[in-house]
């Protein structure tokens, strides 16, 4: 078709000179499409590009290019978590908002068992540590290793530990395991669907949080004695459950409401708790 490639451009310069960049791609958008209207429709997924990269201390930062309906996808899933998860008193910028939405998300379809397996196995987090290193509450850097070679602390293994699996190796004195113990899920699922129901979702004072973001975190610690059920139980979100491992404390009182701690002693108020089907029982441990 015979077009008047000059005119294009004189309605090009005007959009770009009067309106916002977004309008330009828009108008741009809307001739390329005029001028090649019978042309194949372009591979928007060749397009897609996904860069990771590990840093010294195993965190990792990338870039990423996707097409407009990938992108679309990936947002409207971010955006589900962040909205869903945010409390009033959340002071997270916007930037850290999106990268723990996509952490829960990772996490979510993790929980979920039904990723492709990986190596013959299905994809999981893997830790290995010492039984010293995960007795000893003190922070070191570097005393545990992860399954992709990052390294982390204890004490961050203690947390992961809270609501994971756990298999025994022994080793000898060279190296070579001696013995391969089964693999023991901290919290049983019965335990765990007990906890959902009672707690409703993160019982850290104002989060909202909903179950299936949720660990189920030992108030008093197993390798402190303390017991996997539902008694020493309580479903924290990742955030705060962090946090919990960090000097913040949760408790259960008598009529069944969650109270929690800073690490200066001073309680966190935030007006009406959730509140889930079954509020009423003994006093529970707090969580140190």
């Amino acid at each position: 078709q015979d077009v008047d490639l000059a005119v294009v451009d004189r309605l090009l310069t005007g959009v770009a000179r009067e309106r916002p960049h977004a309008d330009v791609a828009k108008a741009v958008a809307h001739y390329l499409d005029r001028l090649d209207a019978d042309g194949p429709e372009p591979d928007p997924t060749e397009g897609r590009r996904l860069v990771l990269a590990k840093q010294a201390d195993g965190s990792l930062t990338g870039r990423f290019d996707l097409d407009a309906v990938g992108g679309e996808r990936l947002q409207a899933a971010l955006e589900a978590l962040v909205q869903a998860g945010r409390a009033a008193a959340d002071e997270r910028t916007r930037a850290q908002r999106l990268a723990d939405a996509l952490v829960q998300l990772c996490a979510n379809q993790l929980a979920a068992g039904s990723l492709p397996t990986l190596r013959g196995h299905k994809p999981q987090v893997v830790v290995t540590l010492g039984i010293e290193d995960l007795v000893d509450p003190a922070i070191g850097r570097g005393a545990v290793e992860m399954g992709f070679g990052a390294q982390i602390s204890a004490t961050r293994a203690r947390w992961l530990a809270c609501d994971g699996q756990v298999t025994r190796i022994v080793l000898g004195p060279d190296g070579v395991p001696l013995e391969h113990g089964r693999t023991l899920r901290l919290f049983p699922a019965h335990v765990r669907r007990a906890a959902e129901v009672r707690d409703g979702g993160c019982v850290f004072a104002g989060c909202s949080a909903p179950t299936w973001w949720c660990d189920v975190h030992h108030l008093l610690a197993w390798v402190d004695g303390g017991a996997t059920d539902l008694g020493n139980a309580a479903l924290l979100c990742e955030r705060h459950h962090t946090k919990v491992h960090h000097g913040f404390r949760v408790e259960r009182r008598p009529d069944g409401r969650w109270r929690t701690w800073r690490p200066d002693g001073t309680e966190i108020r935030t007006g009406p708790q959730r509140t889930g089907p079954q509020r009423t029982g003994p006093p529970l441990p707090a969580a140190a």
